[in-house]
């Protein structure tokens, strides 16, 4: 039977070398419980000593136990949890399969507090997902630029006079989670702003005048619910707030840097009168060498690029 956490409750963990998986996890439980400073509200071991890890109130990726009810979060013995297809669980995702909703609804606003679980169920397919993956062996390594890696990047170089300092090696695992829990903020923003762009984005579809086009008020995460729901898009035409309206090429599936129909090539690269003069479009701004986004200064001057982009493309009529 789960009992009720102290009030400076004692968290542990494995001390030494850390990765993305335990430091996550802290961020995620400090969320959860919202606890603050280590020292100052709880407090944290990093141990391997089984005395201390028994009389810890929370223990994750160490005690070779998983057991919610008496909050023991550990992946690494005989039997430990799965994923329904067989992705064996780090530490990280066995504390977010109990505690993501609650990490997540800490961060949101109050008014937002219903997409929590929605939010959280993205931040697993997307995030905590991989860093099972990677803390398990399994699909691709982590790249230099990955959380994990940056992570991993604050453990004591092996020369170090730090290596074996346990108060050096903890202040460095604590300054990991930070960034940690500042990614993992960022991203629950990014996403719940992402899931309330879906219903805008239909609604702006339905009211553009070609369906090729996606014509928005404001800038805003279009292109995953274009995906989501089949739109037919080529462009979508927005402002922003230097006053320009911009016109952006839909990629042909998620995460392309290819466009399913790139702006002209002989607008390539041009700005201002010599764009003007080769569009047709009086006023234009610039096309990117890439072809997958423009501007002009006007609503109807990107709608027109648009159109005769289409037409130069030889895309259909919608």
């Amino acid at each position: 039977m789960e009992t009720t956490l102290p009030a400076r409750p004692v968290l542990a963990t494995h001390s030494g070398g850390f990765h993305l998986d335990d430091a996550f996890a802290y961020a995620v439980l400090r969320l959860t419980l919202g606890l603050g400073e280590a020292g100052v509200d709880h407090v944290l071991v990093r141990t391997r000593d089984e005395a201390a890890i028994a009389a810890a109130d929370i223990v994750w990726d160490v005690g070779a136990v998983f057991d919610p009810a008496t909050r023991r979060f550990d992946h690494h013995q005989r039997g430990a949890p799965v994923r329904e297809d067989g992705t064996p669980f780090s530490a990280a995702g066995l504390i977010w399969r109990e505690h993501g909703v609650a990490a997540v609804r800490a961060i949101l606003p109050a008014e937002a507090a219903a997409m929590a679980a929605a939010i959280t169920a993205e931040i697993d397919r997307e995030v905590v997902r991989r860093i099972d993956e990677i803390d398990n062996g399994f699909g691709e390594r982590g790249d230099g630029l990955g959380l994990a890696s940056l992570v991993g990047d604050f453990n004591p170089s092996w020369d170090s006079g730090a290596v074996g300092n346990r108060a050096a090696e903890d202040t460095a695992f604590r300054e990991a989670s930070a960034l940690a829990e500042s990614f993992l903020r960022r991203r629950v923003v990014a996403v719940r702003a992402r899931l309330a762009a879906d219903a805008v984005v239909l609604v702006a579809h339905a009211r553009s005048a070609d369906p090729r086009v996606l014509e928005l008020d404001r800038k805003m995460p279009w292109e995953d619910p274009a995906f989501a729901h089949g739109l037919p898009v080529l462009y979508a035409v927005y402002p922003v707030p230097n006053g320009n309206w911009m016109i952006d090429s839909m990629p042909p599936e998620p995460g392309s840097f290819a466009q399913r129909m790139p702006l002209p090539e002989a607008w390539a690269g041009l700005r201002d009168t010599d764009l003007a003069a080769v569009s047709g479009v009086a006023d234009a701004v610039f096309v990117h060498a890439r072809r997958f986004v423009g501007a002009a200064r006007s609503r109807a001057g990107a709608l027109e690029m648009a159109r005769k982009a289409m037409v130069i493309g030889g895309a259909a009529a919608g």
